[in-house]
């Protein structure tokens, strides 16, 4: 399915930093305690509405960033990438690839979610009425994303996950088995909109960090603090825990998802990256 091109958005000038890989910016920060594991794990895991799954990106990573310098735009570009093959997702090396992920810096956000609800209402994610549309249309964060995901049963046939296209594909109750799952969740395209007004005491640095961990995967919560210390604390009110970096936790719940089985009920599949996440800090 293709994704056509956004509505012009204002641009606000800034200003590059040096900001490492992510293969070497992050800050070793974890536990070993299983309770506060599969705690962190459920405050980050959202399944879809519809099948019930953890989405993951099955098809190759292609980021657009716009609204920003040159060298910015190469940091932030560079830094989803890289987080995305040190996780084991898949990233489309060609020049020339479709955008997936755009990422849009703007000083007027409403502005623009406001035109992408009148003319491109399913980039805004599933929502079962014109109420929840404007709903998710409301600008509340200073970064904040939207995502189309996408659903495929278990003979291959793929939908978009919109409320008016799956009479024709099990539900959820559908599952195979206790364990096993009817459909398998993906992404399609992602959506970041980041507010330059609202950012500027932040650094090139956390905010890639951010923005990249919000572009291969869709966090439960973001006002609240994690209960580990993660790069997602970094906009939180009140939290103890921030950082300004990628911990290790952020990047052993990626490598989780990205290993996990597709096929696998949501609790299954909590629990593989809760195992995967025990497994790497352990050493």
């Amino acid at each position: 399915m293709a994704i056509v091109a956004l509505a012009t958005v204002s641009i606000a000038p800034g200003s590059a930093q040096p900001a490492p890989s992510a293969t070497e910016n992050i800050t070793v920060q974890g536990t070993k305690s299983r309770e506060v594991i599969q705690s962190f794990v459920g405050s980050f895991a959202t399944p879809t509405r519809l099948a019930d799954a953890l989405p993951r990106w099955e098809s190759g990573v292609c980021p657009l960033i716009m609204g920003q310098p040159p060298a910015i735009i190469q940091i932030i570009h560079q830094r989803v990438r890289d987080l995305a093959a040190l996780s084991g997702a898949p990233v489309n090396n060609k020049s020339s690839c479709k955008p997936n992920i755009e990422i849009i810096f703007t000083t007027t956000p409403q502005e623009l979610l406001d035109n992408v609800r009148e003319h491109q209402p399913i980039i805004l994610g599933y929502a079962d009425s014109a109420r929840e549309r404007d709903r998710l249309a409301l600008v509340k964060r200073p970064v904040q994303a939207w995502y189309t995901t996408q659903s495929e049963d278990y003979n291959g046939r793929r939908r978009v996950d919109i409320s008016t296209t799956f009479s024709d594909m099990p539900t959820v109750g559908g599952g195979l088995s206790r364990i096993r799952h009817a459909l398998l969740s993906s992404y399609l395209n992602v959506v970041i909109v980041a507010d330059p007004e609202k950012l500027q005491d932040q650094g090139i640095g956390p905010l890639a960090d951010y923005i990249a961990m919000l572009a291969l995967t869709q966090i439960n919560t973001l006002d609240n603090c994690q209960p580990l210390p993660s790069i997602m604390n970094l906009l939180a009110k009140d939290c103890a825990t921030k950082t300004d970096m990628l911990t290790i936790n952020d990047v052993t719940y990626l490598h989780g998802l990205y290993t996990m089985r597709r096929e696998r009920n949501l609790a299954a599949q909590k629990g593989e990256i809760a195992d995967t996440m025990l497994a790497a800090l352990k050493h």
